[in-house]
């Protein structure tokens, strides 16, 4: 195994991550986030994150820093689309409620709405990015491409 100083600092930035997605799943069922199946994308894509980030802490190695930053991309691209179907919905309610409103009246109404919070999913953006720099530079990440390797392997089932 690696000597790694940053191996520390890394478990606590996993151990964060893992805090923040289940924090962010029990509030999703708290407010019955489960209504259509947009609303079960952030589940999905928490429970891939929550598997490769305890993968990765229980067995550190290239193919769990590999999927672990395969995992976060859902949790990116799904709090991004979650931004704009939240901000979309805003938009449509508040639209009919005021139709009198200007543009940037209606931005605001709809940023500081409460149902459905237009920037709610922008933490998981946020715990996306930090699962990513928890794998930034992390010199197992490098034994693959140390080895020859420079393609991504999916590893097979056993």
């Amino acid at each position: 195994m690696l000597d790694d100083a940053s191996a520390p600092l890394r478990r606590l930035l996993l151990v964060l991550l893992l805090i923040g997605l289940l924090g962010s799943a029990t509030e999703l069922v708290l407010l019955k986030h489960y209504e259509n199946g947009w609303m079960l994308v952030p589940f999905a894509a928490i429970v891939f994150a929550v598997l490769a980030a305890v993968w990765r802490l229980a067995a550190p190695g290239a193919r769990s820093i590999t999927w672990l930053r395969v995992a976060m991309l859902p949790l990116v691209i799904g709090g991004g689309l979650g931004v704009v179907l939240h901000y979309n919905g805003g938009l449509e309610f508040q639209a009919d409620m005021d139709p009198t409103l200007s543009r940037w009246q209606l931005f605001w109404k709809v940023v500081r709405m409460q149902a459905p919070p237009a920037l709610a999913p922008g933490i998981l953006v946020q715990l996306g990015l930090l699962g990513l720099i928890a794998t930034y530079r992390d010199p197992l990440g490098r034994e693959r491409s140390a080895a020859g390797s420079s393609a991504v392997h999916v590893p097979s089932p056993e």
